[in-house]
């Protein structure tokens, strides 16, 4: 029998646990593998030798495979390495494949997004180009909610419920004083507005908040956004605004307090935009005005999670497992949602080449006309996502989640 590796990358969420703990579960069922190696800090643990053995300490529906799936960020480390081309660098290629036939591995599962997606699909490729065996398979994560050939990402259920539910916190702040006041709440977003439109489901038979969203997918004018705000305030004493990190003006500018910095992948690092708005809000319009950026919270939140998106994360993670052992390889198990109301879904399988280093940004019509409001048709899409609650165990009054000892050092 051959053996797995499975490794985590990218970003966290308070759901990438729940697909380990998946793959764990498959691996488990599995009459074609025997052991489940996990790799310590994504790809750089294969490249490094750097492997925890996960096979007996997570046996599929024990209490601790249980608290792994609840658990937030990545059990196994996160990276964010950018693999070269096999024809740049083929010494890289040969010293992670040299790791894979050391531990006799048959199948090599990465859990991550866009840029992950890449690695695992270079992976494939150069695997086929040698004639190996052995099989690669991408399992989906990212808050972001930008994969292509998904309906949605393991991990934006979770984030989008957070996000929902700290909006409605705010506004109930909020609305305690009579002063006029403006909230802007920053959220995660470089080029899809998708956690950021999220907070419209936060809007309750009493209030109205966020009055205002704005997404990247929408040229951003200073402006009609202080029109918008000033237009608001002739009726409301406390506006509350969404806003995405991403957002750019007519010119493709970045909305932000310093210049942006690239990553490794040539992704813009953004922050700031809230406290711009902040400043321009205080200085045009002379009322209150306050901002408030909810950064790594929203994808760390597990304590909050959704139990749906934990549950699709899981049966992903389980799906790719059974992908390979049917002999299938450079593919992403995915997500096709079959009904709205009530919620349906069938699993599938999705080509890594037509996934890598894609975007999925919100359709122009699920967005107001004004550009600063969803629409129902996206609240529709959104609202089964955030459903049901995770079965998080407490001590001491805090979360008991899985311990990372081999990341901290203690």
């Amino acid at each position: 029998m051959k053996n797995i590796i499975v490794a985590q990358s990218g970003g966290p969420t308070a759901a990438i646990n729940a697909s380990l703990a998946g793959v764990i579960r498959g691996a488990a069922k599995s009459q074609v593998y025997d052991k489940i190696y996990g790799a310590v800090y994504g790809i750089t643990g294969v490249m490094d030798d750097h492997l925890v053995d996960l096979t007996e300490k997570f046996q599929p529906d024990s209490a601790e495979w249980a608290r792994l799936y609840a658990s937030p960020s990545s059990y196994l480390g996160s990276c964010r390495f950018r693999m070269p081309d096999a024809a740049d660098q083929p010494e890289v290629y040969q010293q992670i494949f040299a790791t894979l036939e050391k531990y006799n591995v048959g199948a090599f599962f990465y859990i991550g997004g866009n840029d992950s997606m890449d690695t695992i699909d270079k992976l494939a490729k150069y695997g086929k180009s040698i004639g190996s065996e052995i099989r690669f398979g991408g399992v989906p994560k990212t808050i972001d909610n930008d994969l292509v050939h998904i309906d949605h990402t393991p991990g934006y259920g979770s984030a989008a419920k957070y996000i929902a539910a700290t909006m409605l916190e705010v506004a109930h702040d909020t609305y305690v004083y009579r002063q006029p006041c403006v909230t802007i709440v920053e959220i995660m977003g470089r080029n899809a507005g998708w956690l950021t439109a999220a907070a419209a489901l936060a809007r309750t038979a009493y209030s109205k908040a966020p009055q205002l969203i704005y997404l990247p997918e929408v040229a951003f004018s200073g402006e009609k956004f202080l029109a918008d705000i000033r237009k608001l305030l002739e009726t409301e004493h406390n506006i509350v605004v969404a806003v995405s990190e991403g957002i750019r003006d007519a010119e493709g500018n970045y909305i932000t307090a310093s210049d942006a910095v690239n990553d490794l992948f040539a992704h813009a690092q953004l922050s700031g935009v809230g406290k711009t708005l902040e400043q321009l809000v205080k200085k045009e319009l002379g009322v209150k005005c306050r901002s408030v950026e909810l950064s790594i919270l929203q994808r760390c939140a597990a304590h909050i999670s959704s139990e749906t998106d934990l549950r699709e994360s899981a049966e992903l993670g389980e799906a790719a497992v059974r992908y390979t052992e049917a002999g299938n390889t450079g593919f992403m198990s995915s997500l096709l949602r079959t009904a709205d109301e009530p919620y349906t879904y069938e699993l599938k399988m999705a080509e890594l080449s037509e996934i890598a280093n894609m975007e999925k940004s919100i359709p122009r019509d699920w967005i107001n006309t004004e550009g600063n409001d969803v629409t129902e048709a996206l609240l529709r899409y959104m609202r089964p996502m955030i459903e049901g609650e995770a079965a998080v165990s407490y001590t001491a009054g805090l979360p008991d989640y899985e311990p990372i000892n081999h990341l901290t050092g203690e």
